[in-house]
This record gives structure tokens, C-alpha cells and sequence, in this order.
């Protein structure tokens, strides 16, 4: 199955099976969950936004360099969009490989590279009802590191309620 991206929940047994491969020795699934806090505050929601076409592409680079990089059996990656509350998974991957070293390397380096280097905007929404967008929010590659983040980086608005 091709990498995707989805506004859906994610299913982590189904991506597991995909992955299973006769020759693999490790298929490794990771899962980047909605954690409850960022610097030191509590988190209730966190909003990822995309231009998902163009998210897709460069999330196919990526796991193509991985797949030259590394011997992989299997590699699939899927990004969820939208709002998402704790505990939520908002990326999955997964790398089947004969070997755990390749399965490792491999994850490590697909969600490291995703994250400096795909056009993501992270919103975080805090229990005192501020939400404010992440400064860098995985989207290095379109905002320069010398230029002013936009200012709606670094407002915090309340949320309606």
C-alpha cells in the first residue's frame, strides 16, 4: 500500500499486517501519539495542517531515500490531518527488514527527515483555552530559520467555546 495521508484514525493493526513480509526478521511499527503538555503547559487538542498533496510527495521522497539506503522489505507511512485529541496517534510508520538494525535506522531516520523537512503546521490547543501555532511546525523547508515567523506563530488566540 502507498503511503497516505487521512483525516481518519489510524489503523495500527491493519498497517502491522501490511508490513509483514516472509523474509523480515523486524518489522517495526512507530506511532507518534498526542502527548498531554508542551513546555510546561496541558495540551486537550492538536491540530496538524497541510497541503496534503505536496506533503505526500515528500513523504514518498523520503521513504524512497530510505529504501536506497536501507534493505527494506516493506516501508509505509501514514500522516493524519485534522484535530486530534491526547493519546491520538497523528503519524504511523512501518519497516519490515530482515534485520532489527535496518528496521531502526530506517524508522529513525523516515521520521526524523519528515519532521525537519515536510510542510506540517502544528496548532496546539491548551486546557486554558489558548491555542497557538508551533514555531517551525516541521515546515523548515518553507520558512526560512534568519526570517520572522508569521505572526500568527507566535499569537495565541482563545478557542471559542
Amino acid at each position: 500500500m502507498p503511503n497516505s495521508v487521512t483525516r481518519a484514525a489510524i489503523d495500527l493493526e491493519n498497517l502491522r499486517r501490511r508490513a509483514q513480509h516472509p523474509q523480515a526478521g523486524a518489522v517495526l511499527i512507530f506511532c507518534g501519539d498526542i502527548r498531554n503538555h508542551s513546555a510546561g503547559r496541558s495540551v486537550t487538542i492538536l491540530e496538524y495542517e497541510a497541503h496534503e498533496r505536496m506533503a505526500l510527495r515528500q513523504i514518498d521522497r523520503i521513504v524512497e531515500e530510505a529504501q536506497q539506503r536501507w534493505l527494506l522489505h516493506y516501508v509505509e507511512v501514514i500522516h493524519r490531518f485534522g484535530k486530534m485529541a491526547v493519546l491520538d496517534c497523528s503519524i504511523a510508520t512501518a519497516v519490515s527488514s530482515s534485520h532489527r538494525a535496518d528496521a531502526y535506522e530506517s524508522s529513525r531516520y523516515i521520521i526524523d527527515t519528515i519532521k525537519r523537512s515536510v510542510p506540517i503546521w502544528k496548532k496546539e490547543h491548551f486546557e486554558d483555552g489558548f491555542s497557538a501555532w508551533s514555531a517551525g511546525c516541521e515546515a523548515s523547508s518553507v520558512i526560512e530559520a534568519s526570517s520572522d515567523p508569521p505572526p500568527v506563530v507566535t499569537q495565541e488566540t482563545p478557542i471559542p467555546t
